[in-house]
C-alpha cells in the first residue's frame, strides 16, 4: 500500500495548482449556475404557476393573474442548488496490480479531481467499494480541505471482490442529491460492470467513467505450464501460456475494453482509458476536454 507520503509529494501539489489553473482558463466566463442543479422553489428565476391548495403560503399567489383569470396560483421559482461530485474508487484486490498499482493510480486521479472541484467551491464526496461501499470522506468544500482528502486515501488498501451492483445499491438507497459520480475502477466485475452503471444511470447521475489498466492487464508477460490464482476469488486455472495463447487473450481483453468504452458511448456517459504508466495529470487534462466534470 502506497503511502499519503508517497502518493501526494511536494511534486504532486505543484501538477495540482497546474491542473487547478488550467480548469479556470478553460471554463472562465461560464456561469456556475450552469453546474448547478435546479428544482422548483423559493429563488429568485421565476419558472411556472401551480393552482393554489390549502395551507399554501398567500405571499407566493400571483395577485396579478387572479385578477385576469379569477384563479388562484401559486408563482415558482427555480431554486439553484450544488451540484455535489461524487468519487467511486474501486478498492478490490485486482486493483492491486500494476506499476505504480492501479489503486495508487486511481487515488492520484481522485485526489486532482477532489482538489479541482473544492477549488470551484463544490461538495466532494470519496467513497471506496469493493462487494460492498465503505467508509465516505463525505460533503467536503473548500481547497483547506485537500489534506484530509489525502490522509484518507493514503489510508486505502486493496481487497476483496468487485461488486459494483450491491456497493451502488446501498449508495442509491440513501436518496443521494442528483450529481455528477465519477467511477475509477479497472471494471473488472465478474457480475458485469454495466448494472452497477445503470443503477447511477437510472438514479439520474451524470456519470464519468475512468478506466484503469496496467499493462500486465492488456499484455501479460508469461511463458510455460502455469498455474493462473484469481486474485479475488481465489479460483485457479492451469494453462499452457503459448504465443497464440497470449495472442487470444489480448483479443478478449481489447474487446472488453471496447464494451466498456462502446456501453458509456450508448448512454452518452464520459469515458477515459488510461494504463498506469501514464501521468496522472494527462488523464485529467482528457477528462476536461469531455466537458463533463466542469462544464
Amino acid at each position: 500500500m502506497a503511502t499519503e507520503d508517497e502518493l501526494f509529494d511536494g511534486e504532486f501539489l505543484k501538477k495540482l495548482e497546474y491542473l487547478h489553473i488550467v480548469s479556470k482558463r478553460a471554463f472562465a466566463g461560464q456561469f456556475r449556475a450552469e453546474r448547478r442543479a435546479k428544482k422548483r422553489g423559493s429563488g429568485l428565476e421565476f419558472a411556472d404557476h401551480r393552482a393554489y391548495s390549502p395551507g399554501d403560503d398567500f405571499r407566493r399567489v400571483d395577485w396579478r393573474a387572479y385578477q385576469r383569470l379569477e384563479k388562484l396560483l401559486l408563482r415558482l421559482f427555480e431554486e439553484e442548488q450544488d451540484l455535489p461530485i461524487y468519487l467511486f474508487i474501486d478498492c478490490s484486490r485486482s486493483m492491486a496490480d500494476g506499476r505504480p498499482t492501479k489503486l495508487a493510480y486511481a487515488c492520484q486521479i481522485a485526489a486532482a479531481l477532489c482538489y479541482i472541484g473544492l477549488a470551484h467551491l463544490d461538495r466532494v464526496t470519496l467513497a471506496p467499494y469493493t462487494d460492498h461501499l465503505g467508509r465516505e470522506l463525505s460533503s467536503q468544500r473548500g481547497k483547506g480541505q485537500i489534506f484530509k482528502v489525502f490522509k484518507f486515501l493514503g489510508q486505502l488498501a486493496s481487497g476483496g471482490t468487485t461488486d459494483a451492483k450491491a456497493a451502488f445499491e446501498k449508495f442509491c438507497r440513501g436518496k443521494r442529491p442528483r450529481g455528477i459520480s465519477v467511477v475509477i475502477s479497472d471494471f473488472l466485475d465478474p457480475r458485469g460492470f454495466e448494472t452497477g452503471l445503470n443503477l447511477l444511470r437510472f438514479s439520474h447521475h451524470d456519470i464519468f467513467a475512468i478506466h484503469v489498466v496496467s499493462q500486465a492487464d492488456s499484455e501479460p508477460e508469461l511463458s510455460g505450464d502455469l498455474q493462473l490464482v484469481d486474485v479475488e476469488t481465489g479460483s485457479t486455472h492451469d494453462i499452457a501460456a503459448t504465443p497464440s495463447l497470449l495472442s487470444a487473450y489480448q483479443h478478449v481483453y481489447a474487446e472488453f475494453c471496447s464494451e466498456v468504452e462502446g456501453f458509456c458511448a450508448k448512454y452518452q456517459l464520459g469515458y477515459v482509458r488510461t494504463q498506469t504508466e501514464v501521468p496522472f495529470e494527462d488523464v485529467i487534462l482528457q477528462v476536461f476536454r469531455q466537458n463533463r466534470f466542469l462544464t
